[in-house]
C-alpha cells in the first residue's frame, strides 16, 4: 500500500492546524456566492483586497473549486506575443452568456493573477501579459453541468484571441444565463497613475539633496524592517505602470549604478513591503550592475521601473531621485558612508 506518512504533517502544530482550518472555512464561505453565479475571480480578488486570503491560497482554491468540485474544462497557453491592450478581449468576451470563464495569468514578478475576462477592472493593474508566460483558461457553468461542445468552443476561441489570431465568436456563446454581473469591489489603495504626470519639468529642475538617516546597527535595521513588513504573500499585490528614467549622463557607469542602489535601498528602508523592479529593453534587470557592463546603457537611453506591493507610495519622488542618479549629478548620493542609509523618503 502506497502511503505518504507525512501527508498531514502540517496539521501537527497549532499554527499549521489553524492555518489549514482557516483555509477550509474560506473555501466553504465562497461556495454560496459562487453557486449564486458570481465569478470566482471576482470573489477571490475581493477576498484579497479585504485580506481574507493571501496570494498563496489562489491556486489551491482555483484547483479545489473549478477543477475538482465543479469540473470546469481548462486549457493552458504559452503566450506567443506580449499583450498590452485588453479592452478588445473584455468587450468581446463580455458578450458571452453561455459560459462562465476564469483566467489565471502567471505574472513573472507578481505570481498567479486570477482574472474575470468579463470584468475590465481586473486588468487595470496589469501592465501587460508578457510573451512566453503562462495563461490558463477555465470554462464552466458554475454548479450546473455544462455543454462540453460549447465549453470547448469557448476555450478554442479564447486561445485564438490571446494568440493574436482572428477569432469569430460563435452565436451559441452569446445566448445563455451567465451574463456579466457588475461587481462593486472593496475600496483599496490602487497605484496612482497620476504620479507619472507629476514629474514635470519643475520636478526635474529641483534636484533633491540626499541626506543620511541616523546610523543604527545593521541587526537593528533588519529587525525594524522585518517588523514593519507584512506576512509574505498577504493581500493583493499590484504593480504600477512602467515609468521611464532617461539617462542624461554620458553613459550609465558604475557611479550611476551605486547611486541607484542607494536610492532603492532608501526606498526599501522606508517601504519594506514594496518592491522596485528595473527593466531595460523589455528585460527584467535582476542585478543593476549588469546595466554598467561594457557601457551597455548610453546617453539618451531610457530605463524603466515599476513598484509592486499593496499600499504603493512615493513613486513620483522615487522617479525624481532615479533621474538624478542617472544624470551627471549622481555624486550627491555617494557623499556619505556606505554603511548608512540615505534618508530620502
Amino acid at each position: 500500500m502506497n502511503m505518504n506518512m507525512y501527508e498531514f504533517e502540517t496539521l501537527s502544530t497549532k499554527d499549521g492546524f489553524n492555518r489549514s482550518l482557516g483555509h477550509f472555512r474560506t473555501v466553504s464561505s465562497l461556495i454560496d456566492n459562487f453557486e449564486s453565479h458570481i465569478n470566482l475571480a471576482d470573489l477571490l480578488n475581493e477576498a484579497l483586497n479585504e485580506k481574507d486570503i493571501d496570494h498563496r491560497q489562489i491556486m489551491p482554491i482555483v484547483r479545489a473549486l473549478l477543477v475538482d468540485k465543479y469540473a470546469y474544462r481548462y486549457k493552458s497557453l504559452t503566450l506567443p506575443q506580449s499583450i498590452t491592450e485588453f479592452a478588445r478581449f473584455v468587450d468581446e468576451i463580455k458578450r458571452w452568456k453561455a459560459v462562465d470563464i476564469v483566467l489565471v495569468y502567471f505574472h513573472p514578478d507578481l505570481g498567479p493573477m486570477v482574472l474575470n475576462p468579463k470584468n475590465s477592472e481586473h486588468f487595470d493593474s496589469l501592465n501587460n501579459m508578457a510573451r512566453s508566460e503562462l495563461l490558463t483558461i477555465y470554462v464552466g457553468s458554475f454548479e450546473k453541468k455544462g455543454d462540453e461542445k460549447l465549453e470547448s468552443k469557448a476555450l478554442d476561441t479564447i486561445v485564438k484571441l490571446f494568440s493574436g489570431k482572428k477569432a469569430k465568436t460563435p452565436d451559441s456563446l452569446t445566448k445563455g444565463s451567465f451574463a456579466a454581473k457588475p461587481r462593486t469591489p472593496a475600496k483599496t489603495a490602487a497605484p496612482k497613475r497620476s504620479q507619472k504626470r507629476s514629474t514635470s519639468a519643475t520636478s526635474e529642475t529641483k534636484q533633491a539633496k540626499a541626506s543620511v538617516a541616523t546610523a543604527s546597527p545593521a541587526g537593528a535595521k533588519e529587525k525594524d524592517a522585518a517588523a514593519a513588513a507584512p506576512a509574505a504573500g498577504s493581500g493583493k499585490r499590484r504593480m504600477t505602470p512602467f515609468y521611464s528614467v532617461p539617462v542624461t549622463n554620458e553613459l550609465f557607469h558604475n557611479g550611476n549604478v551605486e547611486a541607484w542602489k542607494r536610492i532603492i535601498q532608501s526606498y526599501n528602508h522606508k517601504h519594506p513591503s514594496l518592491e522596485v523592479y528595473i527593466y531595460y529593453e523589455g528585460e527584467r534587470i535582476h542585478d543593476i550592475h549588469s546595466l554598467f557592463k561594457w557601457g551597455k546603457v548610453k546617453h539618451g537611453s531610457a530605463i524603466l521601473f515599476a513598484v509592486a506591493g499593496e499600499d504603493i507610495k512615493d513613486v513620483a519622488k522615487l522617479q525624481r531621485y532615479l533621474k538624478q542618479g542617472a544624470s551627471p549629478k549622481f555624486e550627491e548620493f555617494l557623499k556619505y558612508p556606505i554603511s548608512q542609509i540615505l534618508n530620502l523618503f
